[in-house]
């Protein structure tokens, strides 16, 4: 019986007699004199000539077996080779063709190409190493004892990794095309074909050196994580399409983005100015004031650098939706697009309108995408009857309305948003039977909406014996705290046809299982409950959330993310990607900065230019793997960064340690930081494609090691292991369902790490923030996409009372994070987050406690104006001009934002009353409800936001005075502020002129206030019909003036002038 060693090398042998399986010429020989050998695992016959062109310009792998080509003695090296690829010499350099050689190199890759041709693309011919099919032969053995199949159903992507180590080596992805599969048409004759060919013969004529990473770095500046993942091309591919960038990363033009950088560095340097001033000329007369003012000013410094750096690198994005559909969804063959799992979360159906929520689900139903790689899950977490039941209606409905939608490709694919714009709905439209069956579609709507209006108005009263289901059983969900899982199919492959006999997406209704006794972590632990149920039944490799007020607004929403999430190299490191939020039914002047246009457009725009926005908890993609705790592939390092490059693009601590992730740590079971995860996207590929689980070194991802990571359930183990997604085809509907019913029970977290290291992050009610900061802290970056076409939309509460009570929900998640073990100021240092973002995450987490500084500075004005102090000391010229520089370098810096951005004055301005008006309410209510929380155990009820639709008028909501405690400091501040203006002013009266001078200064200061919380005045004052607020307001402030004016120089009174005490004594 032979070795395998003796077979290889008696097939070695064989080689000299044979011919090139591409060019038909003789094989060769190598160096050394021995037969050429270009493939040492399955010794495919190919030519030296051929094996060069293909490591060079095409898959760099074996054109029989896939197996990537290692470097052979005598041959140039390129991108990706590894030190210890064949015994090839080390001062082997590239080649550069001559001019003599070249109708041989054109040969060659026309001999390649009809190769191809004939014989077919396999799995991986004419495809990059991202579209790759992991091989799952090596699924571990799990409790049931018997192996699961690893094929993957029709839900997934066949040939889509989501991170291959090999591709994140460095390794190219520039390959030869498939004339049929990537333009359509077979041969040489196609004109991409030729173009390609033409300038790689030009460029060989030039001996032009192909492009590096590092020259690319360099090129766009030192440490940008996206410079060191973009597609690399020669320019000789610049025509081919199918192999082009999905998105291009766009800079702010300099013209725009020197100037305000410059503000800000001056305006830093006067701020230290003005500080140094401010500390070394203390009030002998106003020392309580002074030392006051001068801390909160200090605060607000600080607050300032936490916010305004990392905005220093903004930048847009562009994609490629024509280059998507070129090389994943082809027109007449099966699509290639990743399957993704799209979530909606609802508690509570009388806050949430059942009919927001079906809107929601059917712009989801109608999306541009296709029909088998779409899974809309619904988690009901109230476990109400009422959105079960709208739930089957919306199913019904969805059976007409989404071939409408997508007959007539019409936007927003919400239909009550839809019918409801005020446009000219023919616009573009040429069928003409477009008219009739908008009509009809109106219609079905119309009367969909009264049978929702009816299940509502029925759910007003709750029976005694509780709801009865139609088969005459009891509601599960009666009781809300105490139920049973609930999963419901109402649409998926297995039946659900549309109204044209087309498949429909799938429609799964989830409410979890809850019992007393057991923490169920409110919207975050709904959340983990849908990743478990979609991974068990459909598990795609992306998921996207929203909230259930956030309908589709642009159908390609999906499409956008995915040329980001599948671009081959820049996806590997992507661990979501964020829409910014766009609201409906806001008042027109956004009185209490409802749209947050500052955060959307400025700030997140500046964190994508360092490792990606923060995640602001709806209208995000995200990477499957990314959530489940794992790192993302280590990228190489070209060269060594500067201490800019630290700050905006990385950090080198880790450099030398990268070359040891796949030794040492892989023999560790636990990791050093607690931000790095348990295991790297390296062991999961050691696992799957590996040798299996025998050797010792493979423990860490046995079935014992793997549940109590993840959990108790085999199919979920199983598909935490499939980076394509999909699920075993071996696997029933009956089996699944009962599985996902188990992965949802209140007892499947208890010692996991689910809620600690996996899914969405527990410790605080803004998740979503925790949840991005891990991820980033273990070296993912995120994405800011910003379609032209918002992607979402959603409502926003307009009313005060409601506006203040959810930002008071928002401060407060700050507050709990910053007062738990995961506060970025001390968490993560171990990892791989970069420290601006640390910046912004600091700054998220400690913005609340700005409210108690802000509050002492917005009293001092009254407390000056009626104490006839001052915070400042008579001050110089040249004091006074370090005053005014401040004040200017303020307004620069907020013109120059604005002039990058695009956002518009009134939005600025809004955003900074807003800030105050929340700072001196919610944000003060916050820190202190989150130290009760914290120090004392007392936990604040999570009140949902109410997403009521405006049926009363146009913005009645906005008019409506609901009481709260939150409105009692600002409330308290506007009265201090304008008592102490007409004490003020009646005190310069009295005194004379020489007391106007100083009066000025607390009058600016007072009225800075006010201006300030006009919004909230309005927001007291109610709708005013006839006489404005302002009106109302100046009428108050000048009558209060002119009667003590009157008072002081009333002619009627007559003045009894008595002796001069200090002259004449007391007894005079």
């Amino acid at each position: 019986m032979e070795s395998e060693g003796d077979i290889g090398g008696k097939q070695v042998k064989n080689l000299g007699s044979q011919t090139c399986q591409i060019c038909g010429d003789n094989v060769g020989k190598n160096m050394d004199g021995n037969p050429f050998g270009s493939c040492d695992v399955c010794a495919f016959p190919v030519c030296r000539p051929c094996y060069e062109y293909e490591r060079k310009y095409g898959n760099q792998s074996c054109p029989q077996c896939k197996t990537r080509y290692k470097r052979q003695k005598g041959s140039p090296s390129i991108l990706g080779d590894r030190e210890k690829d064949g015994d090839a010499d080390d001062d082997a350099g590239d080649f550069n063709y001559s001019s003599e050689n070249q109708d041989q190199k054109q040969k060659i890759a026309e001999k390649m190409q009809s190769w191809r041709a004939k014989y077919g693309r396999g799995e991986d011919v004419g495809a990059p190493n991202y579209d790759k099919e992991v091989s799952h032969n090596h699924i571990p053995l799990l409790t049931s004892g018997q192996e699961v199949s690893g094929e993957l159903s029709a839900a997934s992507p066949e040939r889509f990794s989501m991170a291959s180590p090999g591709v994140a080596g460095g390794k190219s992805n520039i390959r030869v095309v498939d004339p049929v599969r990537e333009f359509g048409s077979p041969g040489l004759g196609n004109v991409a074909w030729k173009e390609r060919v033409d300038g790689w013969k030009m460029k060989q004529e030039k001996n032009v050196v192909p492009l590096s990473t590092s020259q690319a770095a360099s090129e766009r500046g030192v440490g940008d994580i996206d410079a060191s993942t973009d597609v690399l091309v020669d320019d000789s591919l610049l025509n081919d399409e199918a192999r082009q960038p999905l998105s291009r990363k766009v800079s702010i033009p300099s013209s725009k983005i020197n100037p305000y950088r410059m503000v800000i560095m001056l305006r830093l340097v006067i701020l230290c100015i003005f500080l140094h001033y401010r500390i070394t000329n203390p009030v002998p007369n106003a020392y309580p004031l002074w030392l006051i003012s001068v801390i909160c000013e200090i605060w607000f410094a600080i607050s300032w650098i936490l916010d305004q750096f990392p905005k220093w690198l903004p930048v847009n994005r562009e994609t490629y939706l024509d280059r998507l559909a070129l090389r994943y969804d082809r027109e007449g063959e099966p699509s290639e697009l990743a399957a993704v799992d799209i979530f909606v979360s609802t508690v509570d159906p009388l806050k949430e309108p059942p009919l927001v929520t079906a809107n929601t689900v059917l712009s989801i139903l109608a999306v541009d995408y296709p029909i088998d790689k779409v899974s809309c899950y619904v988690s009901d977490d109230g476990a109400a009857m009422l959105t079960f039941e709208a739930l089957s209606e919306t199913s019904e409905f969805a059976r007409k309305w989404v071939p409408f939608c997508k007959k007539y490709n019409i936007e927003p694919r919400a239909p009550e948003w839809y019918f409801a714009q005020k446009i000219d709905y023919l616009k573009d439209k040429v069928q003409t039977s477009f008219v009739k069956d908008r009509r009809a579609m109106k219609r079905e709507y119309e009367e969909f909406k009264v049978r929702v209006n009816g299940l509502v108005a029925k759910a007003q009263k709750v029976p005694e014996e509780g709801w009865i289901m139609q088969d005459g059983t009891p509601w599960p969900g009666n009781n809300t705290r105490d139920h049973p899982g609930m999963i419901q199919v109402f649409l998926g492959q297995s039946g659900g046809l549309d109204s044209e006999g087309n498949e429909l997406p799938r429609l799964v209704y989830v409410s979890r299982e809850k019992r007393p006794g057991f923490q169920h972590h409110k919207k975050a632990g709904a959340m983990n409950a849908l990743v478990r149920v979609s991974a068990v039944l459909t598990n795609g490799p992306f998921m996207l959330n929203l909230d259930c007020d956030h309908y589709i607004n642009n159908s390609k929403a999906l499409r956008e993310a995915m040329c980001f999430l599948m671009d081959p190299n820049l996806g590997k490191q992507v661990c979501y990607v964020q829409f910014p939020q766009r609201f409906d039914g806001i008042d027109r002047n956004d009185r209490y900065a409802n749209r947050n246009t500052v955060f959307f457009d400025i700030n997140l725009r500046g964190l994508d230019g360092i490792q990606g926005p923060v995640y602001v908890g709806t209208g995000c993609v995200f990477n499957r793997t990314a959530l489940y705790g794992y790192e993302p592939p280590l990228k190489p390092k070209h060269r060594k960064a500067g201490v800019l490059s630290s700050l905006c693009g990385g950090s080198q601590k880790k450099s030398s340690k990268s070359s040891k992730k796949g030794t040492d740590k892989k023999k560790s079971g636990k990791p050093v930081d607690p931000t790095v995860p348990v295991f790297s996207l390296d062991d999961i590929e050691e696992g799957v494609e590996g040798a299996g689980f025998d050797d010792e070194k493979s423990l860490l991802m046995s079935q014992m090691s793997l549940e109590q990571r993840f959990g108790q359930s085999a199919a979920f183990v199983v598909s935490t292991l499939m980076e394509n997604g999909g699920v075993p085809q071996s696997a029933t509907p009956e089996t699944l369902l009962k599985e996902a019913i188990h992965v949802i029970s209140c007892g499947y977290e208890d010692k996991t790490d689910w809620g600690s290291e996996i899914g969405w992050i527990y410790g605080s009610v803004t998740e979503d923030i925790l949840t991005g900061f891990k991820m980033h802290a273990r070296g993912w970056r995120s994405i800011y996409c910003m379609p032209k076409r918002p992607a979402f939309k959603g409502s926003a509460p307009i009313n005060l009372s409601d506006r203040l009570n959810q930002v008071l929900r928002w401060a407060l998640g700050s507050v709990e994070i910053l007062l738990s073990r995961h506060c970025p100021i001390w968490y993560g240092y171990g990892g791989r987050l970069k420290w601006l973002e640390r910046f912004a995450y600091v700054n998220t987490t400690i913005y609340p406690i700005t409210a108690i500084p802000l509050l002492m500075y917005c009293t001092l004005p009254a407390v000056c104006l009626l104490t006839n102090k001052f915070i400042i000391p008579q001050i110089s010229n040249i004091a006074s001009i370090w005053f005014i520089s401040l004040f200017l370098s303020i307004f620069a810096t907020g013109i120059l934002e604005m002039r990058w951005s695009g956002v518009g004055i009134d939005e600025w301005w809004r955003n900074e009353q807003f800030w105050v008006i929340g700072g001196v309410s919610a944000h003060l209510f916050a820190v202190f409800q989150g130290l009760l929380k914290v120090l004392a155990g007392i936990d604040t009820n999570f009140t949902v936001t109410s997403k009521a639709s405006d049926e009363d008028g146009d913005f009645a909501e906005l008019y409506m005075f609901k009481w709260t405690t939150l409105l009692i400091p600002p409330t308290t501040l506007l009265i201090i502020n304008l008592v102490g203006v007409v004490a003020g002013i009646s005190y310069a009266i009295n005194s004379g002129y020489q007391s106007w001078g100083p009066l000025f200064g607390k009058l600016f200061f007072a009225f800075w206030v006010i201006i300030h919380l006009y919004p909230f005045l309005k927001g007291l004052m109610g709708r005013q019909n006839r006489t404005p607020t302002i009106v109302v307001v100046w009428s108050i402030l000048l009558a209060s003036i002119f009667s003590l004016l009157w008072v002081r120089i009333d002619p009627f009174t007559t003045r009894v002038t008595g002796p001069d005490v200090q002259l004449c004594g007391i007894n005079c």
